[in-house]
């Protein structure tokens, strides 16, 4: 055989790749999280709008929008945004800066802009344009990124998104502050360096938290949540996930969505989870979003490129800070910081960036190339 015959022959053996083992995991996740939904907020929307679908209907219209642009977002070559990564990344400042001035309050948090009869949350577009944004930074600097200066700077692109989300926003302001840290951690073969960014970090965030009083205070019903008003919420969340024993009371029929657990369609689903489906249904859950996260490694191994494995690591790395620190707020084991759980949450505008973010991934495992 001829070189030229045996370089199609290699040529041939090479098939393009496409994860539809993630692809499934997400449509069972978006479908899991709707049901749960609307278990969960059937209640609350009766009661406040004479309509238990209200919350369902919102959350279903934003999550079809969501799959459409994954869907779109998958079919595109993932280098097409590099061109707009800049874009997106002083957008998701100049959006963050006006939730200040213009935002509108919703629970004493003010973190939405409305545009007529949309309102949004930047901080969400926020993660997808830093995870783009440093994604391609660090693919260009990645022979340099070893030097603690080069790691610095990288880190210090960040602080101004970092503050501006953080001032309304401290636990979006963390994911993507850790989002940062896995990127560069990732990109970068030295360790001691981070753990002297680690110090620091712990040393600025204490003091910022202390700037506050009301963050304080988050500090102090963490740890005795019973001495005070505030510690309600996180009560009856325990209670439900010690009420749920192995198997739980039965899909839909928890007590403590009944108005005990405030908005418990938000940040404490997880705790109406384990309420109506057990151990055993927030365990499998749990596994889950590890498998999920497991196929995230595949794709990021495989792609042919460091910019394309930067993109797929700083999803997964989202996606894995957010369901921790979810949980662990659930569970009392952090201070609440108003976090949700991905894809199960209400939230229109984190479903709508979180599928566009799958979209991404998809787009990274299409143009992996495996020997046939």
């Amino acid at each position: 055989m001829s070189p030229r015959e045996n370089e199609k022959s290699h040529r041939r053996k090479k098939e393009h790749y496409f994860d539809y083992s993630l692809l499934f995991i997400i449509i069972f996740l978006v479908c899991f999280g709707l049901v749960m939904l609307y278990s969960t907020s059937s209640y609350n929307g009766q009661v406040k709008f004479g309509d238990s679908t209200f919350y369902l209907k919102k959350q279903l219209m934003a999550t079809l929008l969501g799959i459409v642009a994954m869907l779109i977002i998958a079919r595109i070559d993932y280098h097409f945004w590099e061109r707009f990564t800049l874009v997106a990344f002083l957008l998701a400042h100049i959006l963050s800066a006006a939730v200040l001035f213009v935002g509108s309050d919703f629970n004493g948090s003010k973190r939405w802009l409305k545009i007529g009869p949309i309102s949004f949350q930047p901080s969400e577009f926020a993660k997808l344009a830093v995870i783009l944004f440093l994604a391609l930074i660090i693919s260009k600097v990645s022979k340099k990124i070893k030097q603690f200066r080069t790691m610095m700077m990288v880190m210090a692109l960040c602080g101004p998104i970092v503050a501006l989300v953080g001032v309304n926003n401290l636990s979006t302001a963390i994911i993507i502050l850790g989002i940062a840290v896995i990127l560069i951690f990732v990109a970068s073969p030295k360790y001691m360096q981070f753990i002297i960014i680690g110090l620091g970090g712990s040393v600025f965030m204490g003091i910022f938290i202390y700037l506050e009083k009301y963050r304080a205070e988050r500090l102090k019903i963490w740890l005795h949540p019973e001495n005070f008003d505030k510690g309600y919420q996180t009560l009856q969340a325990l209670y439900a996930i010690g009420s749920g024993g192995i198997l739980g009371k039965g899909l839909g029929e928890s007590m403590q969505k009944l108005g005990f657990v405030p908005e418990a369609q938000n940040d404490m689903i997880f705790s109406i989870i384990c309420e109506e489906l057990g151990l055993f249904g927030a365990v499998s859950l749990i596994l889950l979003f590890i498998l999920m996260i497991w196929r995230f490694m595949i794709i990021a191994n495989n792609a042919p490129d460091l910019y394309g494995a930067l993109i797929v690591v700083g999803i997964m790395g989202h996606i894995a800070i957010q369901v921790i620190l979810n949980i662990a707020v659930v569970t009392n084991s952090i201070p609440n910081t108003g976090i949700t759980l991905p894809f199960i949450s209400y939230g229109g505008t984190s479903a709508l960036f979180l599928l566009s973010e799958m979209g991404l991934a998809l787009s990274v495992s299409r143009q992996v190339k495996l020997e046939k």
